[in-house]
């Protein structure tokens, strides 16, 4: 068997994470006190966002922390797939997040059109999404060092990164109303916030369910990755493969490969596993391969079998 070891993301990228919370948490009590003195949606909007950031940077620090953790006897691939159980948390959060605001933003522009317009004050909505929209910047810095090297940086960059289109709208809506008192301009931004929500949670949640049901990784083409096995020198036939996911970026794969007799004889068998796990390696990003080697007279006793 040929295996891989797991590139656990470095103490630089979990200390970028930890500083990332900090700014989003610390900033999450301002907007939402920011919210309830200015009564305005879009910013608790942008709370519920931003909120769903925190949630991510916590899934990704905490990935991190336990992907550095070894295998045990009864957590065999370690505990990696926790990142998963919080996705689905996290995209759970954000879809129930995405419906309040939908209905509290109908449910304004309603009564804004019966005459019961809900007031808005402007510039504490203003002030606020303006310290919002620095305090996103500020962690998109800090991430952005360490996503190109961290599959859970870079999502929790991009995460931030869709919050900051957030705190724009909250800007732009605010603008709008201390210029013209259109409060609705408030409910309008609320509804772009939803939907800005909604796509995210929508990727999160299926790439959960792709992982949970272990379906292969997207962009995986198995008759791809059979062609260039078989093009290693002895090998005669590869069949019963499987590829799956421990976790999003953690591909696991194996199979049944079958040799000529000469590759056991000259017992070169060592070799061609290193060179079949390295093949997986370079050309398909799999870090975790294993291959069951089969001499070729075995092949027609397991055809019945492996179709």
């Amino acid at each position: 068997m040929a295996h891989s070891h797991d590139h656990v993301p470095a103490a630089a990228g979990r200390t970028r994470i930890v500083i990332a919370m900090a700014i989003i948490g610390a900033f999450l009590v301002v907007q939402v006190i920011g919210a309830w003195i200015s009564g305005s949606l879009a910013l608790a909007a942008d709370a519920g966002h931003m909120a769903g950031d925190l949630v991510g940077l916590v899934v990704a620090l905490i990935a991190a922390i336990v992907a550095a953790r070894p295998p045990s006897d009864r957590q065999t691939y370690g505990y990696r797939r926790a990142e998963v159980f919080g996705a689905l948390v996290n995209g759970v959060l954000l879809i129930v997040v995405a419906a309040a605001v939908v209905i509290g933003a109908i449910g304004r522009l309603v009564s804004g059109a019966e005459g019961e317009a809900h007031e808005v004050a402007g510039t504490p909505m203003l002030v606020v999404a303006i310290i919002g929209l620095a305090a996103n910047i500020a962690a998109m810095l800090v991430l952005r060092g360490g996503a190109g090297s961290s599959i859970n940086v870079r999502g929790a960059y991009l995460e931030v990164l869709g919050d900051t289109i957030g705190s724009v709208l909250v800007i732009a809506a605010a603008l709008v109303i201390a210029a013209s008192g259109f409060d609705a301009a408030d409910a309008i931004a609320s509804l772009a916030i939803a939907v800005l929500i909604v796509p995210r949670a929508i990727v999160l949640l299926r790439e959960v369910v792709r992982v949970l049901a272990e379906a292969a990784p997207p962009g995986t083409d198995v008759a791809d990755i059979r062609a260039h096995l078989l093009g290693s020198p002895g090998v005669v036939d590869v069949h019963d493969v499987h590829v799956w996911q421990i976790t999003t970026g953690a591909p696991v794969f194996t199979a049944h490969v079958v040799v000529e007799p000469e590759v056991f004889a000259s017992g070169r068998a060592g070799d061609l596993l290193d060179e079949l796990g390295g093949c997986l390696s370079e050309h398909f990003d799999v870090e975790h391969s294993t291959f069951q080697l089969e001499p070729a007279d075995r092949t027609e006793r397991e055809r019945g079998a492996h179709p």
